[in-house]
């Protein structure tokens, strides 16, 4: 029953933020940094994922870890090493994408990379590559870090059913504005958005695999759980507050900024909401 329900909230947060993502471009929305109309509907998008993946993190993830028999001093010190990591693993692709273009006489595509936001996944770094690379840099970041979203689910259901549906709506929620953007680099690399949809919709097809490798991982693990639980708060933590946040940091209106925070409260208010009907049935 474990199996089939991370299964299903894989899928779910792995191809459906890519279709939640394609039908929000449709509607005319689309990843921007200016404050235009369309800029701020991803902004609002952004304030909705940071607040998920932080009540994620701060009111289910380290909460459960810390119930376990294993000692607060230790699950601390593995969030702070979690949190380094996620910082050089950044770092480390910052480097490698500003050395490629450096090569490649674009030396310029990593100050545009640090005005972008400093995204630390892989695929957002990786937006800016060249046409001729067919998108497939994209991808393959793309993937690999939807993996990775699987484990940290897998993880989660291990622990507790609502707490696995939350960890899935989060990694959703943060998972769509990075899509869009996606979406929008193999646009101009495929034949046609249909093209380009199928691509990034079979990276988002990984995140079961990465539930599958977790689901068989963690249940021979079962003594390590909050570790696992701790890692995956970090992950969240760090998403928020070095990637999204930070691209919410702009000169806005009073108008504006109420929205950012108010949709920020409504991703906190999301996941309290998905956890208090997961816990009542």
């Amino acid at each position: 029953m474990t199996l089939i329900a991370i299964l299903l909230a894989t899928l779910a947060a792995g191809i459906g933020s890519v279709w939640v993502a394609a039908g929000l471009m449709r509607l005319g929305w689309k990843a921007g940094p200016d404050a235009t109309r369309r800029g701020l509907g991803e902004q609002h998008l952004l304030s909705l994922a940071a607040g998920a993946l932080l009540a994620t993190a701060f009111l289910h993830l380290l909460p459960e870890a810390l119930e376990s028999q294993a000692g607060a001093k230790e699950l601390f010190g593995t969030l702070l090493v979690g949190l380094v990591f996620f910082f050089l693993l950044d770092k480390a692709e910052l480097w490698h994408h500003g050395h490629e273009h450096h090569h490649g006489g674009e030396g310029h595509g990593h100050d545009a990379h640090e005005h972008e936001g400093h995204s630390h996944e892989a695929h957002a770094h990786l937006h800016a590559a060249p046409a001729r690379s067919g998108g497939w840099a994209v991808l393959t970041g793309d993937s690999v870090h939807c993996f990775g979203d699987g484990i940290l689910i897998a993880s989660a259901f291990m622990a507790d059913l609502r707490l696995g549906l939350v960890a899935a709506l989060a990694v959703l929620a943060h998972e769509v504005p990075h899509h869009i953007g996606d979406l929008a680099v193999l646009g101009q690399t495929s034949r046609s958005r249909q093209a380009a949809l199928i691509k990034v919709s079979l990276a988002g097809a990984v995140t079961p695999l990465g539930g599958l490798v977790g689901w068989w991982l963690v249940d021979r693990l079962t003594d390590y759980l909050p570790w696992f639980l701790v890692v995956a708060s970090s992950s969240f933590i760090y998403v928020a507050l070095a990637d999204l946040i930070p691209q919410l940091q702009k000169r806005l209106g009073a108008r504006e900024t109420l929205a950012q925070i108010a949709w920020l409260l409504v991703g906190i208010g999301l996941v309290m909401v998905v956890s208090g009907l997961a816990h009542s049935h």
